[in-house]
């Protein structure tokens, strides 16, 4: 997945302001207990990223986003 394609379906699963604070602020143990943006700042593959955001918010994230 390319990093425009991740930042676009956050958006749209969030909401443009309640992504980036995401992205942010929220510490996910599903990233080794870093940010969105540390763990993408440090290699990460947009993929896994997006893995871990499906898995810390099955409710928030839409199915055809998956």
């Amino acid at each position: 997945m390319r990093l425009t394609d991740f930042w676009t379906r956050l958006a749209e699963a969030f909401g443009p302001g309640y992504a980036a604070s995401i992205a942010s602020d929220q510490v996910l143990a599903q990233l080794g207990g870093r940010t969105i943006e540390q763990a993408l700042a440090a290699g990460e593959e947009t993929h896994v990223v997006w893995r871990a955001v499906v898995a810390a918010y099955p409710d928030r994230v839409p199915s055809r986003l998956r």
